[in-house]
């Protein structure tokens, strides 16, 4: 692995393990065994190896949202789906932790953050029109609109909300809980039928 790959590698790995704010360049030199100026030769700084790491992100991240498929999915596909999202937030987890916080010091963050959001949104949006052509879900445009952001704030925000009430061990295992925090938004507009099944699998994938 090149010198430059692996700062990147060990970055990531600091800040997820420690938070980025608490992460200096010295420490991401030490870890590697090199001389800060062999660090600086690669990334003039940390704010540069952070926009690195969040293209990487953003790159994985707007593929996921793009297309979830060619046809409407049932709430098995959706669960399925949403879990590979997370695995990429969980991955990329610095940048949720310190969210507000990041991009007040990295304004160059803002706006490439800002079109994740609102690809979110649109897959959101999407995703539950489709469960309403299949009348899996009966939903009036108002209310999808109120459900679709509150889908993005509760898988914009749901580290956060872990971090405070678990361990970390117990955060990094349970991608499930993220999941089903998301779904369970749409149990009051799910047919009966749709709603049990969602029961169901929240069992059998979070036991």
């Amino acid at each position: 692995m090149k010198t430059r790959e692996r700062i990147l590698v060990t970055s990531l790995e600091l800040f997820n393990a420690y938070g980025e704010p608490n992460v200096t360049t010295i420490h991401i030199a030490n870890e590697m065994d090199i001389s800060p100026g062999n660090l600086y030769y690669h990334f003039r700084n940390k704010d540069e190896i952070t926009l690195e790491l969040f293209g990487r992100f953003e790159e994985a991240m707007l593929d996921l949202l793009g297309d979830p498929g060619d046809r409407d999915l049932d709430m098995e596909d959706l669960w399925l789906y949403l879990h590979m999202v997370f695995e990429n937030i969980v991955l990329y987890r610095f940048l949720y932790r310190n969210l507000v916080d990041l991009l007040s010091r990295v304004d160059r963050l803002r706006s490439p953050f800002q079109r994740i959001m609102n690809r979110k949104r649109e897959t959101a949006l999407g995703l539950c029109e489709g469960l309403v052509r299949q009348e899996m879900m009966r939903a009036t445009p108002d209310e999808l609109d109120v459900l679709t952001h509150n889908i993005v704030m509760t898988a914009t925000f749901w580290l956060n909300y872990q971090q405070i009430h678990e361990t970390r061990q117990e955060r990094l295992a349970h991608i499930g809980h993220g999941v089903f925090q998301v779904l369970s938004l749409l149990l009051p507009y799910l047919a009966e039928e749709q709603r049990e099944y969602l029961l169901v699998l929240s069992k059998e994938y979070l036991d």
